[in-house]
């Protein structure tokens, strides 16, 4: 179980693929313009991560040295064929939105970096423990960032989530505020400066627990000076 917290840790903070590693930003900070482009995207990538992870890790007595980045990445590349056909079946107006970005999973240095450090070096359980908890931390920047620059920009929040979740989602949309757009937001420039808040927030969330941690010095004592008489004889 302590493994299994450790990777829990790691993923979701400590060692977050986009926070920390700042890897898999192209499409971060591509689609990452309202929550359903992001919550699509984040659902895709969580399922290749934990699929791929989980199949390098049964194989990895299988391939050879000599060859083993270019099978990882057939692995990712069949994972992410299944992912796009899913999501074209499923979620059709999403997946034209997404467009070339749901193929370039492929090429998303998080995923291919962790089969490669851990999935090729662990048993399948614990392979696909970290491939899910490291999903699940690109998820929930990428949904975060969605958020903020959707309200930020449109003024709006859960926009068109009709195109994931069907019709009946067209009623979640909230409006923040009326007749409002903030195109800044909505840009890649926008999307670069959002990114760059929520790494400070996060690096002054960790300075401040380490400083909070920090064992506090106890004060030195006084020393006591001992008057000592007698006579000489």
């Amino acid at each position: 179980m302590s493994l299994f917290s450790d990777l829990a840790r790691e993923g979701l903070w400590r060692n977050n693929p986009a926070l920390v590693q700042l890897l898999g930003l192209c499409p971060l900070l591509a689609v990452s313009n309202s929550v359903v482009n992001a919550l699509g995207l984040a659902i895709a990538t969580l399922l290749v991560l934990v699929g791929s992870s989980s199949a390098v890790s049964l194989l990895r007595h299988q391939v050879p040295g000599s060859v083993r980045l270019p099978a990882f990445v057939m692995i990712i590349a069949a994972f992410v064929t299944c992912a796009e056909l899913l999501m074209a079946a499923y979620a059709y107006p999403l997946y034209q939105v997404l467009g070339i970005f749901i193929p370039l999973i492929v090429t998303n240095c998080a995923i291919l970096g962790r089969a490669d450090a851990f999935a090729s070096r662990h048993p399948p359980l614990a392979a696909a423990v970290d491939g899910l908890m490291m999903g699940l931390g690109f998820a929930a920047v990428l949904i975060v960032l969605g958020a903020l620059r959707e309200s930020l920009g449109q003024g709006t929040l859960f926009s068109d989530m009709e195109l994931l979740f069907g019709t009946g989602a067209s009623r979640w949309e909230i409006i923040l505020f009326a007749d409002y757009q903030f195109l800044f937001f909505l840009l890649p420039p926008g999307a670069f400066f959002v990114a760059g808040l929520l790494i400070a927030l996060k690096n002054a969330i960790d300075q401040a627990s380490a400083a909070r941690a920090k064992p506090i010095e106890a004060a030195p004592k006084p020393e006591r000076r001992v008057r000592v008489t007698g006579t000489i004889k």
